[in-house]
């Protein structure tokens, strides 16, 4: 039992060395930007499904959360593109509909 519970407790001390958290400054950005996102009252569709502010900031933080197991992230601009701008599995972008109209996201670099 002493053997298992030390390894496990190796193995989450790996796990949590190999993480990035996103620094300071960026993840308040982050955080702000999910702010007006839910309190947008608009809908997300994400390949073809509308969801709310709220559910649309869960599916991204997740996307965050994995990114930040793989490395750190440099800039908002840099998540806004690789977790808050298209689908990672479908590679279609993510649409806003405020009202009726409905809008493509556009990415970090789009002018």
């Amino acid at each position: 039992m002493k053997k298992a519970l030390a390894t496990l407790t190796l193995l989450l001390s790996a796990l949590h060395a190999s993480t990035a958290p996103t620094p300071a400054p960026i993840r308040a950005e982050i955080d702000a930007l999910m702010g007006k996102l839910v309190a947008s009252g608009c809908q997300f569709e994400r390949n073809g499904t509308l969801h709310s502010g709220a559910e649309a900031k869960s599916h991204i933080l997740r996307k965050l959360g994995y990114l930040e197991g793989k490395s750190t992230l440099q800039s908002t601009e840099q998540f806004i593109e690789l977790a808050a701008s298209k689908s990672s599995s479908s590679g279609k972008p993510y649409l806003v509909k405020c009202g009726s109209e409905f809008g493509h996201s556009k990415s970090a670099t789009t002018p």
